[in-house]
């Protein structure tokens, strides 16, 4: 019971952070940040870049998992070069929240990080 009211919390606070990220005028270097982090985690890819006014998102998804060692260089991993379009862009991220463990501990790491940034942001 405890783990699904934390797990629905997380979820719920990930999608007002990305409400409030894409409700911005300017979109600040921390947002954009925030919105390759949760494509490259849903999407398992690599050198993702967003082009906001073309409503584009360029990036290379790792193509098999088990060729990555984080203990070395990967310098020959298979990547698919994609080239995405998304007509809204809240809802396109919103879409990317996946719903295991791991993402959930990615996500409340993310939260974390991001609410102590906006919260140094307002008190400067």
């Amino acid at each position: 019971m405890e783990k699904t009211k934390l797990k629905g919390r997380i979820l719920m606070e990930l999608e007002s952070l990305i409400s409030r990220s894409c409700a911005k005028c300017k979109m600040t270097k921390n947002f954009q940040s925030l919105h390759k982090a949760i494509v490259k985690n849903h999407y398992n890819a690599t050198d993702v870049s967003i082009d906001y006014h073309r409503h584009r998102i360029a990036m290379d998804i790792v193509m098999n998992e088990k060729d990555y060692d984080p203990k070395k260089i990967n310098l020959g991993l298979p990547t698919l070069y994609t080239n995405l379009f998304f007509n809204n862009l809240c809802e396109f991220l919103k879409s990317c929240i996946d719903k295991d463990n791991r993402s959930l501990a990615f996500y409340a790491w993310l939260l974390n990080s991001y609410t102590k940034k906006e919260e140094e942001l307002t008190l400067a």
